[in-house]
């Protein structure tokens, strides 16, 4: 069996910048077990399977695996799978159906580049000392969803980039996201800085830092609309790669912007 198979680093304007994310369209669904090998043979962040969506709610059905799991949202490997399928289709616009994330969509936008919607994840102040004890570092407030996700506000830039946490033990207390997150900086020369900057940590999901995560700014535009005082700003995710986008909260959607790059396009053969 041959399947298409396209590598996109997304959030990202050029190659070896951003997350990286296999997207893979399908005739038809294959057997769970086989989709986490692949992904698992991928060793991406992510890997994004698409099947033409037969109930007419939206253009495909759409399904995310790291190396270890199925995740209940992803949202690089969403603009990624939006990029492919535009480029390789047409049109400005392209919708999908999932499981547990409800119905996601990626647009064009007037320059280059791409825009994905994300339902909101809210978060409320809370407590998890355990959690705190293994960033390394002690935030200035915790707040958390009851959807595994966690943010841990730090009082700036550079805290963030210090971080050394102990991955093992934060895996040990589930697939949880911990997103640590503080104002950006201002930029060197004549840019400016982003407004904000974040890491992610995923050792419970199979993915210790996540290069740039769509679904933690899900988190983070609602949290960071409040407390700048406006509805869109700019973010940067201070991994190794790194990667930029451009938040902005409408209603109950978070809308992130950033470009894609493909870098391999191909065939994976599948046997049996």
């Amino acid at each position: 069996m041959r399947l298409p198979y396209w590598h996109v680093d997304a959030f990202a304007a050029r190659p070896f910048a951003g997350n990286q994310a296999a997207v893979m369209p399908l005739g038809e669904w294959l057997p769970d077990e086989t989709l986490q090998a692949i992904a698992s043979e991928n060793m991406f962040a992510e890997t994004a399977f698409v099947v033409k969506d037969a109930t007419g709610a939206a253009d495909w059905e759409l399904r995310w695996f790291t190396p270890a799991c199925e995740v209940r949202l992803c949202g690089h490997a969403t603009l990624a799978s939006g990029h492919v399928l535009l480029e390789r289709d047409g049109g400005d616009q392209v919708t999908f159906r999932t499981r547990r994330a409800g119905l996601l969509e990626v647009r064009r936008t007037a320059g280059r580049g791409y825009e994905l919607a994300l339902p909101v994840i809210p978060t409320a102040p809370g407590e998890w000392p355990e959690a705190v004890a293994l960033l390394g570092a002690e935030p200035k407030e915790v707040w958390r969803s009851p959807d595994r996700y966690g943010i841990y506000l730090f009082g700036s830039e550079a805290e963030v980039r210090a971080l050394d946490p102990d991955l093992k033990g934060l895996g040990a207390l589930g697939d949880d996201q911990f997103i640590c997150t503080a104002p950006g900086e201002p930029g060197s020369g004549t840019g400016a800085g982003p407004d904000v900057v974040s890491r992610v940590f995923v050792p419970g999901g199979g993915v210790d830092e996540d290069s740039v995560t769509g679904s933690a700014h899900a988190a983070l535009t609602p949290f960071w609309a409040a407390r700048l005082g406006r509805t869109s700003f700019t973010a940067h995710q201070a991994s190794r790669r790194g990667g930029d986008l451009a938040c902005r909260l409408d209603g109950g959607q978070a809308w992130l912007g950033g470009d894609c790059v493909t870098v391999v396009e191909g065939t994976f053969y599948l046997e049996g």
